[in-house]
């Protein structure tokens, strides 16, 4: 093998980064005379065989393959194809030949070369034509890589990301996560998008730093998020993790929304280990989504690693009081009463009884139904319903609750009363105040309350 020269430029005293490019002609004067046109410019290797310049290749890597093509043993054309099935990739080739033939030219293009020049060439031409191949090669890896990245957190996309764990779940050994960002919609709903996507750049960082530069991390949609973590296998490492990334989120919700901010922000993180469950990403994806189910179904905020074996009844939450507590706590503490859906009402109204003895004050229930006026303008029964129940939530109090019974019907309870008085006072209050309200003159409201017992 002809010795390689590297060719070194400087330019404001720093080593600019040079592009490869091996060389391969069995006639060593053609190769020597390529090798000094190209040297100043780039990096590059020499080989006089097909054999030889693979063997450089898969040491070297190089950007570009300039070969002839015609060579005894293995042709140009020959050898491109052993390499790019080799590699599975196609691999940046531009031929030589001092032959006229048209399906020399043709059968190097049919392959895949990227160009093809006659011998002898002039120097400026060589390089002209060396320097647009790359430039286009530069062009579509910037293009692919445009292509693969999510463009808000700078993550993998979904596509790719499941393009390369399919690689690297065949090869590696780790623990592949899936991680949601838990609560997400109630900051699009309460503080809007761009807020949105500020925790999810922030989520995006606090998994960057969670995680080594070796490992992946990608965004599969929404607030989904992947890693694979190389050599992670013990639970303490994956629990650090888990606490880390849940910590985080909170602290960076803060500053960007206030330290008010009453949103349960956390990640859920069901992880599955490789290759102890499996080499196959699209198995590995499904077993970590069952681990994922078993964090949410327990409370979010915390970590699960699957076991083919452990029943989910088994599996321990890991989750803090703290944690608890703001999964729990209502959002947006405003005024008004508190509007819940009949079953929840239900509830409240079967604890309340059940608790009675135990309160100073009474508690009542009042059913209120709307009726239709005889000539009132014809709106129809939904939407006054609808402006009806904002009215009962706007007069009564925080302590109170509402629930819609069917269509026209609407329950409260009264929790903090001294019974009759306060009942006719608040229904007072709706009815000056539904008064006000132009659905009143097509539909008015009766009542009836009676006082919970025990």
């Amino acid at each position: 093998m002809i010795q390689k020269i590297l060719a070194v430029n400087f330019q404001d005293s720093e080593v600019l980064a040079m592009k490869k490019i091996l060389i391969v002609d069995d006639m060593l004067v053609p190769l020597m005379m390529t090798e000094n046109m190209l040297a100043g410019q780039y990096e590059t290797f020499c080989a006089q065989s097909a054999k030889e310049a693979m063997e450089i290749y898969r040491k070297e890597m190089p950007d570009m393959v300039l070969s002839d093509f015609r060579m005894p043993g293995m042709t140009g054309y020959e050898m491109q194809i052993e390499l790019q099935n080799e590699f599975h990739k196609e691999i940046p080739f531009m031929f030589m030949t001092a032959d006229e033939d048209k399906d020399v030219e043709s059968k190097g293009f049919d392959n895949g070369a990227m160009d093809l020049i006659h011998k002898p060439f002039e120097p400026k031409i060589l390089l002209r034509r060396v320097a647009n191949i790359l430039k286009t090669v530069g062009e579509i890896q910037d293009l692919k890589k445009t292509s693969s990245i999510d463009k808000l957190t700078g993550l993998f996309n979904k596509g790719s990301s499941e393009e390369e764990l399919k690689k690297v779940c065949k090869k590696s050994h780790g623990s592949l996560m899936m991680i949601d960002l838990d609560s997400f919609k109630l900051v699009n709903d309460i503080h809007g998008h761009a807020m949105g996507d500020k925790i999810l750049i922030a989520f995006a960082d606090i998994l960057r730093a969670t995680m080594r530069s070796t490992d992946l991390i990608g965004r599969m949609g929404g607030d989904e998020f992947v890693a694979f973590c190389h050599g992670v296998y013990e639970e303490s490492a994956i629990a650090a993790k888990s606490q880390f990334i849940n910590e985080k989120i909170v602290e960076a919700a803060k500053k960007l929304m206030g330290e008010d901010m009453n949103i349960p922000l956390g990640a859920s993180i069901g992880c599955v280990l490789v290759p102890q469950a499996g080499t196959d990403f699209v198995d590995l994806y499904k077993k970590a989504d069952k681990a994922l189910y078993i964090v949410k179904k327990n409370g979010k905020h915390g970590y699960n690693i699957f076991n083919e074996d452990a029943p989910e009844e088994n599996v321990e939450t890991v989750v803090t009081l703290a944690q608890i507590e703001m999964i729990l706590a209502e959002r947006n503490k405003e005024a008004g009463a508190y509007i819940l859906p009949f079953e929840s009402f239900r509830n409240i109204y079967r604890f309340l009884k059940r608790t009675r003895a135990g309160y100073g004050k009474t508690i009542c229930i009042v059913l209120l139904a709307l009726k239709r006026t005889n000539d009132g303008e014809k709106i129809s029964l939904k939407h006054a319903g609808e402006q009806f129940i904002e009215c009962l939530h706007k007069t009564l109090r925080r302590g109170d609750v509402i629930s819609q019974n069917g269509s026209n019907q609407f329950l409260v309870l009264l929790t903090n009363t001294d019974g009759h008085h306060d009942v006719t006072r608040a229904m007072s209050r709706v009815v000056e105040n539904w008064g006000n309200l132009p659905e009143s003159k097509s539909f008015y409201f009766t009542h009836e309350w009676t006082v919970v017992d025990a």
